[in-house]
């Protein structure tokens, strides 16, 4: 997949008979997926122009070019759905993509390198960064909040972290 596209939502699954399917949308505001197309499955070899039909339970409705019937969208669940970055709004310093976070070197506030980010979880309640460490323990999860991630700095590949007591 290009860094030069961002994941922005998934395909949950059929939505009816006629080939529409539910879209779980990642964007602060889910109907805005529409408006970033057309959108790519991960290995670029598909894209989609997507128009929103409805409100769903867990999602947003919507018909995406080229698929026409219930297998044709049933055949597409869990298909991660990219947008080109260049279509998408610039941030604020102080807010990140989650893809452009994976992959940062992570710092303890003494300056030790202590891991990796690998992935941003989101479950409702924040972002969660996973970090795999390079010690003994595996794996770390932190929220990603101003008190715990600092500083990060995606231009120099890195982030600094202030982990709390008893998880280091």
């Amino acid at each position: 997949m290009s860094e030069e596209r961002v994941c922005v939502g998934a395909i949950a699954g059929a939505f009816g008979v006629q080939g529409e399917v539910r879209l779980k949308s990642f964007c602060t505001e889910a109907s805005d997926i529409a408006s970033y197309g057309p959108l790519w499955t991960k290995d670029g070899s598909r894209s989609f122009t997507v128009r929103l039909t409805r409100p769903v339970a867990g999602g947003l409705g919507a018909r995406l070019s080229g698929v026409a019937t219930k297998e044709e969208a049933d055949a597409l669940k869990g298909t991660e759905l990219y947008a080109d970055r260049a279509r998408l709004p610039k941030l604020p310093d102080d807010e990140f993509y989650h893809a452009d976070l994976i992959g940062l070197r992570v710092r303890d506030t003494g300056g030790a390198e202590i891991g990796t980010v690998t992935a941003v979880h989101n479950h409702g309640a924040g972002d969660i960064l996973e970090i795999r460490l390079n010690g003994p323990k595996s794996a770390l999860l932190l929220p990603f909040t101003v008190a715990t991630v600092p500083t990060v700095d995606v231009a120099g590949g890195s982030m600094v972290v202030d982990v709390p007591e008893g998880l280091d």
